[in-house]
């Protein structure tokens, strides 16, 4: 698919802070044992021509499972763009100290976590914890993805300890058939009362019962962007991997203005926010 551009203009910087990059599998093979293997390749340059196309200037991009923990094919996307693009990693707990130091010189800005049956085994959450703990000094942050039972309710205890922001991944991949009402959705609206946690508005496409044009997720997200606009993020998760109906990414795009109607609100979500999070400069 080959989206065209926004007809709302984004802001100067605005970024796409979630998306993956595959392969080419030649040069970045897939781990052995991957829980999935894309059927086709999505490389850095493809990423690029997107971003540049919907008007995202900034992007973050986040190591995927069918790599593993070798962050290489990351860390090749984010040295293509060095000042604009930045990483996060899958890491086993006991990495290095001086791993940790040589990704960070290399644009990363975190470390995810999957707590999704169909992706793997999860980490015990105390050594995720233990491992936020060294995070401290780089100003870092964990980045969660998982079934909603489990990140926002199960874990709900270990993120509000966490000596370092906790990120959760597509509004917790809550149902957004039940609406606000919803338990999943309740349980995330009391985690982010704690002031390190942040959520990202991506993921309408999954969480919607209703399919395009997602109207059952739109005004999820913005409620918790009105109840905690200076911790959410946006992204469109491209390329959508196992995904059950591929979302078209200029559509994704367009429902920024709906989920942010407001430019000072676009600003926070777009700009102010993850510059802040991954440490970007300052925006043109």
């Amino acid at each position: 698919m080959n989206p065209s551009p926004s007809t709302s203009p984004l802001p100067a910087g605005a970024c796409n802070a979630h998306c993956h990059v595959f392969g080419p599998r030649a040069q970045f093979p897939y781990a052995a044992g991957a829980p999935f293997v894309p059927e086709v390749d999505a490389p850095r340059e493809a990423l690029y021509a997107l971003n540049d196309r919907l008007g995202l200037q900034r992007c973050v991009v986040v190591q995927s499972t069918c790599h593993g923990l070798d962050n290489a094919v990351t860390e090749h996307a984010v040295a293509g763009r060095p000042q604009d693009y930045r990483g996060i990693a899958l890491l086993p707990l006991d990495v290095a100290d001086a791993e940790l130091d040589r990704l960070d010189a290399a644009g990363f800005r975190g470390v995810r976590f999957n707590f999704m049956g169909h992706l793997g085994q999860a980490a015990p959450v105390d050594g995720v914890l233990a491992l936020a703990g060294r995070l401290v000094r780089l100003g870092w942050h964990l980045q969660v993805h998982g079934s909603p039972q489990t990140v926002l309710v199960d874990l709900a205890p270990a993120w509000r300890r966490s000596p370092v922001p906790v990120v959760i991944d597509h509004i917790g991949r809550i149902d957004a058939g039940e609406g606000a009402d919803g338990a999943h959705f309740r349980a995330l609206c009391v985690l982010m009362e704690q002031p390190q946690l942040w959520v990202k508005l991506s993921g309408c496409d999954r969480i919607s019962r209703s399919g395009a044009p997602y109207a059952d997720a739109l005004p999820l997200a913005r409620r918790l962007l009105q109840a905690h606009g200076d911790r959410v993020l946006w992204g469109n998760d491209w390329p959508h991997p196992n995904h059950h109906a591929v979302p078209d990414d200029a559509q994704l795009a367009e429902l920024i203005g709906e989920i942010a109607p407001l430019p000072a609100d676009r600003q926070r979500l777009l700009v102010n926010n993850p510059q802040r999070l991954y440490r970007f400069g300052v925006a043109p």
